[in-house]
Formats: structure tokens, C-alpha cells, sequence
């Protein structure tokens, strides 16, 4: 049986740490016109954000908070002690629920890769919105990101190839009745068998005015919101911009920012 480094995979196709890191350093000082200090990462996983965060500078402290101790131990064994001292000294991990009122606080916390998807009740996901609200410091923002459009209401899979393997996304489900969904992550290592479903979640698609007005619900004054742009295919590009309005495509990703 085929066996790979799962959340190396992971990092490898799906996220970008570092840039996550500089785009949340940029937002925070655009809108605030000061450098943040301190990140909290929730549902933080291997915590690679985190870890990238500390890189920023000497001023830089993270805080990453996750219930499952298999990629915390992960993150631990593999990124933390890749820093440098100084950096690992100014990460702090916790094994704990993101609804627990006894939150530490941060200048920004980000909930990223969907994974706030997983509340699939407005009452529970105000719940988080409140406890982010009151465990943000002052002028403090509360980042997600979400994705959507008339793709991520159909089943489809698909493939992105890389050096060594093929990542695919894959869409099994989705009722419009709820919004919920299973989605899936598979890998075929290059030369070898797909190995079906490495990750699974099990989700609800919030859509941008729900969140929007959930966040108003529960004190954030100002709600902005940063769009994808695209390149000379049509795909997205990865550059985030602020916009006031969206545009009409098959699939995008943004982030919605809540502003304290």
C-alpha cells in the first residue's frame, strides 16, 4: 500500500503560508495604519501560518489553536522546530476549542481553508463570531476566507498536477436545501495509485451575505471584503484586492474581513 506524508502534500498543494502571512501583515496595516503584533491562527491544523508568522519579525507572536493533536504534533515535530529559537519562543500552540470563552486575545485572528464551514448553524457560528469579537484586541480583525459560485453547487472533481503527484479536489455532494457538502482531497504519488479521500469535510457553504451580516450582528463595525483576480486564462491568480462588489464567475475564493 501506497503511503505518503499527508500533510506534506497538504502544504504543498493547497497552501501558501508565507504569502498568507504578507497578506494579512498588509490588510492589517492598510486598514489600520499600524503593523499587527499578534496572529491567532484558529482551526490552525500543522500551524504552518503560524510559523511563518513569527518569520515577519521580532515583534511577531502567534498563537495557533486546534482540537486534533495528530497535525499539531505534526506542525510541532516538523515546522516549529525548523525556526530559529528566538521565532519558536514566540509561538504558542494550545489544544483547545475555538469556542472556549477563555480565548487568548489577538490582534488578528484567522479562520482559514474554510474550516469555520465545519459550524453548520447560525447560532453556532455566531457563537464564534462573538467569542472572535471579544477576544479580538481593539481595532482587532477577524479574517475567513470562503469560496463559491455555481461550480461548488454541482459534483465535479478536479486535477492539478504537480512535480512528484496530482492533487485532486473533489465534490461529492451538495444539497441547496442546507448548503452542506462532502468534499474530499486525494493524491496520486507519480507512477502509483490514487489513494482516495487523505481528507474529508463535511461542510456548509456560507455565502458572503450571511457572514457579512453575522458579523454585524455581533458588534464588528466595518466588514471588507478582498476578491481574486484573475490571469490571461480566466483562472484565479492568487492576488487579493479590496473591492465593494464581485463579479459573476464558475468558481471564486475571498476573504471577508470583520474590522472591531
Amino acid at each position: 500500500m501506497t503511503t505518503i506524508d499527508k500533510y506534506e502534500y497538504y502544504q504543498n498543494s493547497v497552501q501558501s503560508p508565507d504569502v498568507d502571512a504578507q497578506f494579512l501583515q498588509r490588510v492589517y496595516t492598510s486598514l489600520k495604519g499600524k503593523e499587527p503584533q499578534t496572529l491567532r491562527e484558529d482551526f490552525c491544523a500543522a500551524f504552518a501560518l503560524c510559523c511563518e508568522w513569527a518569520k515577519l519579525g521580532l515583534d511577531k507572536k502567534a498563537i495557533g489553536i486546534d482540537l486534533d493533536e495528530e497535525p499539531l504534533a505534526y506542525g510541532r515535530k516538523n515546522y516549529l522546530k525548523a525556526l530559529a529559537p528566538s521565532e519558536q519562543q514566540r509561538v504558542t500552540i494550545l489544544s483547545q476549542d475555538v469556542l472556549s470563552p477563555e480565548m487568548p486575545h489577538a490582534d488578528i485572528i484567522a479562520a482559514l481553508n474554510f474550516s469555520y464551514y465545519g459550524f453548520k448553524t447560525r447560532p453556532l457560528l455566531k457563537q464564534y463570531f462573538e467569542n472572535c469579537y471579544k477576544t479580538l484586541n481593539e481595532g482587532g480583525l477577524l479574517v475567513l476566507d470562503c469560496f463559491g459560485g455555481p461550480a461548488s453547487m454541482e459534483t465535479n472533481e478536479n486535477e492539478s498536477e504537480y512535480d512528484d503527484f496530482s492533487y485532486f479536489w473533489d465534490q461529492d455532494t451538495f444539497d441547496p436545501i442546507t448548503n452542506e457538502g462532502l468534499f474530499y482531497i486525494h493524491y496520486q504519488p507519480k507512477g502509483k495509485k490514487k489513494i482516495e479521500k487523505v481528507f474529508t469535510y463535511d461542510w456548509r457553504l456560507w455565502g458572503i451575505p450571511e457572514l457579512k451580516d453575522l458579523m454585524e450582528e455581533v458588534g464588528f463595525k466595518k466588514i471588507h471584503f478582498y476578491w481574486e483576480g484573475t490571469d490571461d486564462d480566466g483562472e484565479g491568480d492568487g492576488d487579493y484586492a479590496k473591492v465593494t462588489s464581485g463579479e459573476i464567475c464558475d468558481s471564486w475564493v475571498a476573504y471577508v474581513v470583520g474590522e472591531k
